[in-house]
């Protein structure tokens, strides 16, 4: 599905501080991603790190921490990647089931669901 840009706000889990950046919808994507200095800032820190495999096939192992991410009115914990300071921010499909968002690849937004996707 095609990538589209969205405001989001990224918090610290203690949610005491929050930053909105502009964001790439991108649901072939598993998870968040955000600049390392940006995170950094908000006071989250790594828990682990762990391998991943990118469309381009390279692999990387990268830091992971958690993050509070809200769009609109919606929000969800979820695990976040620190990413290289040029990389934009990304919101992937964990955090959008997280928050009963879906995407209109027509319209470019993100839109409310009822329920899971059901996975068989």
């Amino acid at each position: 599905m095609g990538t589209f840009s969205t405001e989001i706000a990224i918090g610290g889990l203690s949610r005491e501080r929050w930053t909105t950046v502009d964001a790439l919808v991108d649901t072939g994507a598993s998870i968040v991603s955000a600049p390392a200095s940006l995170l950094r800032e908000l006071g989250v820190e790594p828990v682990r790190k762990q391998n991943f495999r990118f469309a381009d096939g390279e692999r990387r192992e990268m830091e992971v921490g958690q993050v509070w991410v809200r769009a609109g009115d919606r929000e969800t914990m979820t695990w976040v990647l620190f990413n290289e300071e040029e990389s934009p921010a990304l919101l992937g499909a964990h955090a959008l089931e997280g928050m009963f968002l879906g995407v209109d690849p027509v319209g470019l937004r993100l839109v409310p669901v009822d329920g899971w996707l059901a996975r068989v």
